[in-house]
């Protein structure tokens, strides 16, 4: 996880609980993950900080998305009052769009023999100056990234 600057300036802390993660092959199954109540707090993780989440092992193929489960979220403005902070409905944060090799694409592949990483970048956003917020991803900053596997990787 990481994230990109949105409305974030108005917290002093928005610590997010992801639950799960879920990945969609293009011609498969849903995959899920249980996550054991992995916290981030969004305010520590601005420009290239990132949380490790999860790690899981994939079938290769191409994939199309991505979707982390949220079970809690908790923001404290710079004010120090409470922040109503939400997820676009119960479904948690999906991932549909992506950057790989720097090109914008709606999969991935995972490849045998490379550790593929998946940075889910998303941000708070007011609504209509109400007060309350929603979480959004930011498309241009949903990275996934392919490495070779090295020996120590594998042993």
């Amino acid at each position: 996880m990481s994230d990109r600057p949105g409305d974030i300036g108005d917290f002093e802390s928005l610590v997010v609980t992801v639950s799960e993660v879920r990945i969609r092959p293009a011609d498969g199954e849903l995959v899920t993950e249980s996550v054991d109540g992995v916290t981030a707090d969004l305010t520590e993780l601005r420009g290239d900080a990132q949380k490790l989440v999860a790690e899981s092992e994939l079938e290769t193929g191409e994939y199309e998305h991505v979707h982390l489960g949220i079970s809690a979220v908790e923001g404290t403005l710079s004010d120090g009052s409470e922040a109503s902070v939400d997820t676009a409905g119960e479904a948690g944060l999906k991932f549909q769009t992506f950057v790989v090799d720097g090109e914008e694409s709606e999969t991935f592949e995972i490849r045998a023999d490379e550790t593929a990483s998946f940075t889910a970048d998303f941000t708070p956003v007011e609504q209509g100056g109400s007060g309350s917020y929603v979480l959004k991803p930011v498309v241009d900053e949903v990275t996934v990234t392919c490495d070779p596997v090295t020996a120590t990787e594998s042993a």
